[in-house]
């Protein structure tokens, strides 16, 4: 193979970048920062992160991907452009082929998006393939055997159940609630209940600091800073585990709610199967503490974590690149 084969987990939090042979080179949030008078992307990634709520007027960072898909075409491009040359040998002659994981209930229009934004990246080809089953091979599920196999893949910006038989998605649900949707029901709360102004990056440490998805046994407290809401000026307080339990409580029954609606649809033959090997979960969000005993609770299903559960979608994505034939059914190319 003389062009280079990249496997890119676009996601609304992280991307990470896969290549075959060298396995994932690149893991950093999917943020650019842009300066408005040049119109210029100034920087990508980690760098970007750091400038979120504090750029000076001339510069906007912003996250080009919402809820799963492409908010802002011009500048996912321009973040495509910059992980394809960064992973990219300096002097090739050839494209590389790039493969992109878009979530299973996105339309088509945005699926075009994406790959038309993944072509004026830079790449030769571009594939396709749906979320869940990329989470699938990624988590090592023999997704060709005759038998169903059940993944929730919950990242920043959706989640996603479905049911993965023969190769294929049989079928799948998804809701635009993740990560993201969990940190603002945290921020929201905070401004309810304390008259506190924070960001959402203080909401998202509050998050894996003293979050779980259950009450825990023993109480959990953590400072947290903000603005405010009345005399607007800097204040501290602090948050209890069992009220952020009780903030992050409707986001995540809505994400149990999408997998209740997977178990309804699922042919008697598969919930046999699905019942005996239980619920696969992985993305960053399903490593919230406790999120597996709360969806055993609700469903009655078993289900566990899988290995490197934010490595699993660009892993899955690499080995579909990697085995073309084997997947050609579940790919769309360009």
């Amino acid at each position: 193979m003389l062009s280079q084969r990249i496997a890119i987990d676009l996601g609304t939090a992280n991307t990470l970048v896969w290549i075959a042979g060298q396995g994932v080179v690149a893991n950093e949030p999917t943020v650019v920062a842009i300066s408005e008078e040049e119109n210029r992307v100034v920087a990508v990634g980690n760098e970007a992160k750091k400038m979120l709520g504090r750029t000076p007027g001339n510069l906007q960072a912003l996250r080009p991907m919402r809820d799963g898909v492409i908010a802002d075409y011009q500048v996912t491009e321009a973040m495509l452009r910059y992980f394809v040359n960064k992973v990219s040998p300096r002097f090739s002659f050839f494209k590389p082929e790039v493969m992109i994981c878009v979530p299973a209930g996105c339309t088509q229009v945005e699926r075009r998006a994406v790959l038309d934004a993944t072509l004026s990246a830079g790449a030769r080809v571009a594939y396709l393939i749906d979320e869940p089953l990329a989470a699938a091979i990624g988590a090592k599920i023999p997704v060709a055997a005759p038998s169903g196999h059940m993944i929730l893949d919950v990242g920043g910006g959706a989640a996603e159940a479905a049911v993965i038989c023969l190769g294929g998605v049989v079928v799948h649900k998804s809701v635009r609630v993740g990560g993201n949707k969990i940190d603002e029901s945290i921020a929201n709360y905070v401004r309810r209940k304390h008259n506190l102004i924070i960001g959402d990056q203080t909401a998202e440490f509050v998050k894996i600091k003293i979050g779980s998805a259950t009450k825990l046994q023993k109480e959990e407290t953590l400072e947290v800073s903000g603005r405010d809401q009345v005399l607007g000026l800097p204040r501290t307080v602090v948050l209890t585990s069992s009220e952020v339990t009780e903030a992050m409580k409707p986001a995540l029954l809505s994400i149990i709610g999408a997998v209740k609606g997977v178990l309804e649809d699922t042919p008697p033959e598969l919930a046999s199967d699905i019942i005996e090997r239980g619920i696969t979960m992985s993305g960053g969000t399903s490593c919230l503490r406790n999120f597996d005993r709360i969806m055993v609770e609700e469903t009655g299903v078993p289900a566990h974590l899988a290995e490197d559960p934010l490595l699993c979608v660009v892993r899955g994505t690499g080995v579909a690149l990697e085995n073309l034939d084997l997947y050609k059914r579940s790919i769309a190319s360009r």
